[in-house]
């Protein structure tokens, strides 16, 4: 069966809400509510095939558009492989050309909608910040949630309690203070033993690559509406991540890095490779800078993963 090759977008307005459109009830997922686009034609090129079909769908010409995610899924009777694009300047005013209902929501919203299965992972990515911010060690617990202050101030709203040197205790104490500092500015993904994560139902977790090796044939460990992370390394254990179902995952390291000198680094041209087969949003690690965020999209990664380059001095 030949895999049908669809470029949508997540659309962006002026006030960060984000445009979806309903499927008419006589097409395939009819009812279900969508990102707009469509077939890539022979010979097509993706940012071509975009801007014909927006074009045409709502009526606005693309001035401004970035990769965000590849989405390949297999339904009973087709498989597609949706190339999606963040637009986030375009000009015209939308609407349903071919007479859909359009709705502008916000990013969390979109939870509200009903979307084609195939669509679940570009939900995630079109919720998800560019930048997660991973806290450093060694650092006073007081010390650290005022540095994490600062960083919410800085407009960072993806945040991994990252803190191995403290005591279980300790670090489940600062995990309070820090889920309250946050609470309404960012989403805070901790990390810890697995029986944990019912004492904390606002935070997402966040599996190390034992614990994700550990699920292995094991169901999804907390719920879908709370938000699942891994880390990863290679092609098998971002296989492992898929099937258990995870929103998103780290991948490292991209470049050698002072904190791991043993770590053999993958390269960016492996990363390109790696991230081309794997269907949920990836943020890149190791070694980058906040600059490598326009490479880190190109490569296919919902954007970078960092301790010293989002950590507010």
């Amino acid at each position: 069966m030949k895999r049908i090759h669809v470029a949508a977008a997540v659309i962006r307005g002026a006030d960060a809400r984000v445009l979806i459109a309903k499927r008419p009830l006589d097409k395939h997922q009819g009812g279900l509510w969508e990102f707009p686009g469509g077939k890539v034609e022979a010979d097509e090129r993706v940012e071509a095939a975009l801007a014909r079909e927006l074009l045409e769908e709502l009526g606005i010409v693309v001035t401004a558009a970035q990769p965000l995610i590849q989405v390949r899924h297999d339904y009973p009777d087709k498989q597609v492989l949706l190339d999606v694009w963040e637009v986030h300047a375009f000009t015209g005013e939308p609407h349903g050309a071919e007479g859909q209902p359009l709705m502008w929501v916000t990013a969390d919203q979109l939870t509200n909608y009903s979307f084609p299965a195939a669509n679940q992972p570009i939900v995630a990515a079109a919720r998800l910040p560019h930048c997660y911010l991973i806290t450093p060690d060694g650092i006073a617990p007081q010390r650290l949630l005022e540095g994490l202050a600062r960083a919410l101030d800085d407009g960072i709203r993806l945040i991994q309690l990252r803190v191995p040197s403290l005591p279980p205790a300790a670090y489940r104490a600062l995990a309070e203070r820090a889920l309250a500092l946050c609470e309404g500015q960012a989403q805070l993904m901790l990390k810890g033993p697995l029986q944990w994560a019912c004492d904390y139902p606002g935070a997402g977790w966040h599996l190390t690559a034992g614990q994700l090796r550990e699920q292995a044939g094991r169901e999804r460990p907390i719920a879908a509406s709370r938000w699942l992370a891994a880390s990863c390394h290679d092609a098998e254990e971002l296989a492992l991540a898929a099937v258990l179902g995870v929103d998103f995952v780290t991948l490292s390291p991209v470049l050698a890095t002072a904190s791991h000198p043993d770590a053999s680094p993958l390269g960016w041209p492996q990363v390109a490779d790696l991230l081309l087969g794997f269907d949920r949003p990836a943020y890149l690690l190791g070694g980058l800078q906040a600059s490598d965020l326009s490479a880190a999209r190109q490569a296919g990664a919902q954007g970078v993963a960092a301790i010293r380059a989002f950590w507010p001095d």
